[in-house]
């Protein structure tokens, strides 16, 4: 068993959660009240635990659908009104905001979505953060000098890194930052960016944890990722030899995203799935996300993981961003396609 697994049985075992809106329904609601349907864009891996603890505390049983974050925003804006799903649980905010700009969200109570710092909420009220995460750029310090590393995401076009940059253009957190990029400095600005990578010969990957091993392994001498994934490795291998950095404050490659959680208005059991989005802004999850999943917690009452970045350095290097402006999936992806990244 890992570190990371010893300390994630400590975590959950020791979880006491109080769930005031089960009381609301508990007992005799029937068998819809039993249940809820969960389609989840996070990794099973990362969020079994805590559903597995829902589960034992609210005796409601969650059916998870685990897929892509993008496959599964797609698939509800296809499924529509005919959704069994009840929440979907992003690892972006560009995917939430596509689902609610399909019309797909119920509006959540306004005490779940009021208290948040900026860099977290969403305008419309729809779906919650959850945690939050950045980008960085991660890199093999023996094969990258410090006078190399690139100041800015777009100087990863230069020729001197072809043939050295990893990335994964069908990860749903790459999706979003191009989206980020497009919001940000526009469409043809983008897309001179994804071909100045492609021109430079990247080596794609699966995912993020796949960009880390690659890296690592010297099929790359670098990697755009979330900033988690090599905090996984390190808890792991103290010795593990990658490291990583930000890009300069307020550049586009410093995309700091949520994973968030919204209710389906095809829920047959909306309390239920309240209480599910209210187990996971609870004090015990939040403090599993960020000493377990090495994310940020969304609430100040949490003891933040001290492996991570100050949240007053994430504030610091954070491009200014509404996340509500990242859901032009569909454009991002038809983007990609169009380049020959997909």
């Amino acid at each position: 068993m890992t570190n990371m697994n010893r300390m994630a049985v400590g975590v959950i075992a020791g979880m006491i959660v109080t769930f005031a809106a089960i009381s609301a329904f508990g007992g005799g609601a029937g068998e819809e009240a039993d249940s809820i349907t969960l389609y989840s864009g996070r990794g099973e891996s990362l969020v079994a635990p805590i559903i597995d603890r829902f589960e034992q505390e609210a005796g409601i049983t969650v059916n998870v659908r685990y897929g892509g974050t993008a496959e599964l925003a797609v698939l509800l804006q296809e499924e529509g009104d005919r959704s069994p799903a009840d929440l979907f649980w992003a690892q972006d905010g560009g995917a939430l905001g596509a689902v609610a700009r399909a019309g797909l969200f119920m509006q959540l109570p306004g005490d779940l979505v009021g208290d948040l710092p900026d860099i977290y909420r969403n305008d419309t009220g729809e779906w919650v953060a959850t945690s939050g995460r950045a980008r960085v750029l991660v890199y093999h310090p023996e094969r990258v000098r410090e006078n190399e590393l690139p100041e800015s995401v777009f100087d990863l076009t230069d020729p001197r890194y072809s043939g050295r940059m990893g990335w994964a253009p069908t990860n749903g957190s790459f999706q979003s930052f191009v989206t980020a990029m497009r919001v940000m400095h526009g469409e043809q600005t983008t897309r001179r960016w994804l071909e100045g990578i492609l021109a430079n010969d990247p080596q794609a990957f699966r995912n993020n944890t796949a960009t880390v091993e690659g890296v690592a392994a010297g099929e790359a001498d670098m990697g755009i990722v979330n900033h988690y994934y090599l905090l996984r490795f390190l808890d792991d291998d103290p010795g593990f030899p990658l490291r990583q950095v930000f890009f300069d404050a307020g550049d586009a490659g410093n995309l700091v995203n949520v994973a968030g959680v919204g209710v389906l208005n095809t829920t047959s059991n909306p309390e239920g799935a309240e209480a599910f989005v209210r187990f996971l802004l609870d004090n015990e999850s939040q403090q599993y996300f960020t000493d377990e999943v090495f994310e940020y917690p969304i609430t100040a009452d949490v003891v933040q993981n001290p492996d991570l970045e100050s949240f007053a350095r994430l504030l610091e290097v954070s491009p200014t961003l509404n996340l509500d402006d990242l859901d032009d999936l569909d454009g991002t992806l038809d983007l990609l396609r169009a380049v020959g990244a997909l």
